[in-house]
């Protein structure tokens, strides 16, 4: 019901009826017509208007109306098969930077943003000289004359989607770039591209039109609108309705096509969903070089000197559950992006060491790399593809990856669904992501990364916008799969009581370092760093005095171009001096598995706890 919205509105509607009007006549005016068109009366050459001719005859006796309405065959369907043409072709040049080297789509966005600059118009009378006069020289002029338009309108619409959580989980997942294209990028922006696809269609027509009234389209014997306009616009001062049927009949069309499409904009623009911009935070921690992922120095820049991410350096081991807090903005999600290999151009990703499982994750196949390390994203609603069934999307991996068939993809894909308790997994399967709820939509994410057999789990923010019941069931789950399948998490959490409760160790980090590293057994007696104290200080419990204001942290976290000299939260630390303003202290080992950057001693930090 939702496609027949548009023709809730009158205008919608009124260029609906017209336009089922002007193609029931393309189909059947020239059977129920054709003859009275074509019949040549040397009797009743070039009349005016009368009863027997409506629209007066020709300079073969022929009758202008029924040659008006006969021509609507070919006029609509030159221009539809112009825009056709054109519309394939843009949505090619414009989707081909997407899966092309980047060299190559450097070149193909170059040439697309040339063509662009000039008038349709003049492109389609450039091309017209080139391909001659004739029909198939003005159906291919039309055709080149909206093509690049349409290009940039595809790349504008793939930019704007490639970016979304679900984009990022597909190439988690391993998969190829035709298919990200064609399975997750093009069905999500097809309704724009219909759109704009009808309105090309006005506009082709009417430009077809013109070519023809110039003689440089449609040749004798055949006729469309705009050669009887061209014929009939000779005679205009002495009879102007042989000019007058087709241009009114020009008219109509055009508006016909152009109206419909507006309507359709106008009502996708109200049923376009808000989308939540989702900020990146990151992850870090030890020093042993063997563990499942090791990071050592890792940096993540981008043009203008920009760097988020610098020097973290951490180790995942098998089996462990390592939570990772700071403010928004700290880069913790984006170090994870980094390790999952999501960082892309134009940023640029660094590290001394970034091995997963053993090997340089530089070297690590898409194959192992989508069956081993499951992503969990923030936001479920926008990590999933909204115009796939959630069976399909999970069962994917086993298709790209383990190369079962699209049915027993399906029944792996409902067992994992089963397997993270959502209930009736089978016709779950077949609903869409708005049909679920929430919580639902992030154990169905989970039951995604357990396709294959993960021996990570990143999981960034899996619990936020969630109710408290459904965080614990979430946070439950992934304690679950870490003991049934050895799987070692990653759990990124602006909600540091969470994380000590449910993880081996914390990493605190604070503008794109960490500033602190502690098993979580010690988090609330042995935390040492001034913003490790605030952040737990800034958690109200049953002992906090209500009578006096919350405890905050002045001040903010500092963007990623305005880091300079020193200890990035020195402007908010009580205890800052000349030293830590001047100088960044590195992250050293303060006691058996702990670690702080902070240039003040034991005894001064003990003050601040």
């Amino acid at each position: 019901m939702r496609r027949l919205a548009v023709l809730r509105s009158p205008v919608g509607a009124a260029s609906a009826v017209l336009l089922v009007f002007l193609l029931a006549l393309a189909i059947f005016a020239p059977l129920l017509w054709g003859d009275r068109a074509g019949a040549i009366d040397t009797d009743a050459i070039q009349q005016g208007p009368s009863a027997e001719h409506l629209l007066g005859t020709d300079q073969l006796g022929r009758d202008i109306f029924f040659r008006v309405l006969v021509a609507t065959r070919l006029t609509i369907g030159l221009a539809l098969l112009a825009t056709l043409i054109g519309v394939v072709t843009g949505l090619i040049l414009g989707s081909a930077p997407s899966v092309l080297p980047r060299w190559a789509a450097r070149v193909v966005t170059s040439a697309v943003n040339i063509a662009v600059a000039f008038p349709g118009l003049l492109l389609a009378l450039f091309f017209a000289v080139i391909f001659g006069t004739g029909t198939i020289g003005a159906v291919l002029a039309i055709a080149f004359a909206i093509t690049p338009s349409f290009a940039r309108l595809t790349q504008t619409l793939t930019a704007s989607v490639s970016g979304r959580d679900f984009i990022k989980a597909a190439r988690v997942c391993g998969v190829g770039r035709f298919r990200l294209l064609t399975r997750h990028v093009l069905p999500n922006i097809a309704e724009p591209l219909v759109i704009n696809a009808t309105l090309a269609a006005g506009s082709a027509l009417t430009a077809f039109a013109g070519l023809s009234f110039l003689g440089i389209g449609v040749q004798a014997p055949s006729y469309d609108w705009g050669r009887l306009l061209g014929e009939g616009l000779s005679r205009i001062y002495i009879s102007p309705a042989p000019a007058l049927g087709p241009a009114i009949a020009v008219v109509l069309a055009g508006l016909a096509f152009n109206l419909f499409g507006e309507a359709a904009a106008a009502r996708h623009r109200d049923q376009q969903p808000r989308g939540t911009a989702v900020r990146a935070p990151r992850s870090t921690g030890g020093t042993d070089e063997s563990g499942l992922l090791t990071v050592r120095n890792l940096h993540v820049t981008f043009p203008g000197g920009i760097t988020p991410v610098r020097g973290v350096s951490f180790t995942v081991h098998n089996g462990e559950m390592i939570g990772v807090v700071g403010e928004s903005g700290s880069g913790k999600s984006l170090t994870a992006l980094a390790v999952s290999r999501l960082v892309e151009h134009p940023g640029v990703v660094t590290a001394d060491t970034l091995r997963f499982n053993g090997k340089p994750l530089d070297q690590t196949p898409d194959r192992e790399l989508g069956t081993r390390l499951a992503m969990v994203f923030q936001d479920p609603m926008t990590s999933f593809n909204p115009t796939r069934r959630i069976g399909g999307q999970v069962a994917e991996v086993s298709e790209v990856h383990q190369g079962l068939g699209r049915k027993a993809a399906l029944r792996k894909a409902i067992g994992r669904l089963e397997a993270v308790r959502i209930p009736e997994a089978e016709r779950r399967a077949k609903q869409y992501p708005h049909e679920f709820s929430g919580g639902m939509r992030q154990r169905a994410m989970i039951a995604m990364g357990l396709m294959g057999e993960p021996q990570l789990v990143i999981a960034d923010e899996p619990t936020t916008a969630l109710d408290v019941t459904v965080q614990r069931e979430v946070l439950k789950l992934l304690a679950r799969i870490r003991q049934e399948r050895g799987a070692a998490v990653l759990l990124i959490s602006h909600d540091i009581t969470v994380v000590a409760q449910t993880c081996d160790r914390v990493l605190v980090m604070y503008a794109g370092r960490i500033v602190e590293e502690l098993p979580t057994t010690e988090l609330f007696t042995a935390a040492r760093h001034p913003y490790t104290t605030a952040l737990l200080k800034a958690v109200p419990d049953l002992d906090t005095d209500r009578d006096a204001p919350l405890a905050v942290i002045p001040g903010r976290p500092p963007e990623p171009g305005e880091i300079g000299r020193g200890c990035p939260f020195a402007p908010r630390c009580p205890l800052a001096d000349d030293q830590c303003r001047t100088e960044e202290p590195e992250l050293e080992a303060f006691g058996d598995g702990h670690r702080v950057a902070c240039w003040k001693s034991e005894s001064e930090l003990a003050g601040v706890r």
